[in-house]
């Protein structure tokens, strides 16, 4: 039994880049409120830039956080946050792909699973725990359905 789950250090980091962004927002509302030191636009514009940062960071943080329990011929997904939970058996697989970029001397990896209820996952090694654990079930497993990179 694989369980694929969120890294704890990832959602940290993103945690305090959350509460920085947040304090400088409020930095900058507060200091409109009060003082008025730059122009209005300055404002405006700086505090757009923060809440559409923000926003974007959260969703991406909500929209990772996910569990992935691979085992027993089969792969259920859960989100807990929308309370949504869905077990596929492995013949429900419709194709899978490792992609592996290497950038700044690091080697990222991302695998995709796509479902035959049209719904698919990403699951990338940075961002989850157990991820060799998952390529080397569905090696296993599922080894024909894998779509292989081409090379240029």
């Amino acid at each position: 039994m694989v369980v694929i789950k969120p890294k704890g250090s990832t959602y940290f980091s993103l945690g305090l880049i959350v509460i920085a962004l947040l304090a400088g927002l409020i930095f900058i509302l507060r200091d409109f409120a009060y003082t008025g030191s730059f122009g209005l636009w300055f404002y405006l514009i700086a505090a757009s830039l923060i809440t559409l940062v923000l926003l974007m960071l959260l969703v991406k943080m909500l929209a990772g956080f996910r569990f992935i329990t691979a085992g027993r011929d089969q792969i259920i997904v859960k989100l807990p946050l929308r309370g949504y939970q869905k077990a596929y058996p492995i013949a429900d697989i419709l194709a899978w792909e490792e992609e592996v970029v290497l950038a700044n001397k690091k080697e990222f990896r991302q695998l995709t699973v796509a479902f035959s209820d049209h719904q698919s996952i990403r699951v990338s090694n940075h961002e989850h725990e157990a991820y060799l654990d998952l390529v080397k079930y569905l090696r296993k497993k599922v080894a024909k359905k894998e779509v292989k990179n081409k090379k240029a």
